[in-house]
């Protein structure tokens, strides 16, 4: 899908997505510091509103992604291409700005972000052979078990 085709509502739910998404993990990074410092019943907030914003986000995503347009290979493919994105693209050039702002802490981040994201497209890789093939076996086992009825049948008939 090209730019200039996604419509201004799709691009308004996935920034509100992102939105939440990331209310919710700095909601949970508060609430873990809010428990070291003591702080249980103002980490319990935290806590539970890290759970609405999850359910805000999942909302966004049934809209951009039905449930009816989603096969395993379709999410692992998604999968793929963004971790693909975080390790070609996207981290690279925050890389180069932290190498330039000399920012040694980012840099090594970043380059752990790197590896892990190329190790996370590998696993979605495998993940997708492995569907292909799951799905190619079934369908030899459907065909497969067509012949031995046929065989059973025309043994029957023989017999008979």
């Amino acid at each position: 899908m090209t730019e200039k085709s996604v419509s201004k509502t799709i691009q308004n739910l996935e920034a509100a997505f992102a939105g939440e998404s990331m209310a919710n993990r700095k909601y949970l990074f508060f609430a873990r510091r809010a428990r070291a410092l003591g702080a249980i019943e103002v980490a319990e907030v935290f806590e539970r509103t890290a759970e609405q914003e999850t359910a805000h986000a999942f909302s966004h995503l049934d809209l951009l992604y039905p449930a009816e347009s989603l096969t395993v290979e379709k999410m692992l493919e998604m999968a793929i291409e963004g971790e693909t994105h975080e390790y070609t693209e996207m981290y690279p050039a925050f890389r180069h700005t932290a190498l330039e702002e000399k920012n040694d802490r980012a840099v090594q981040e970043i380059d752990e972000q790197i590896a892990e994201s190329q190790e996370h497209a590998e696993q979605f890789s495998t993940a997708l052979l492995l569907a292909k093939a799951a799905k190619r076996f079934d369908a030899l086992t459907r065909v497969e078990e067509r012949h031995a009825n046929h065989y059973r049948d025309t043994l029957n008939k023989i017999k008979n």
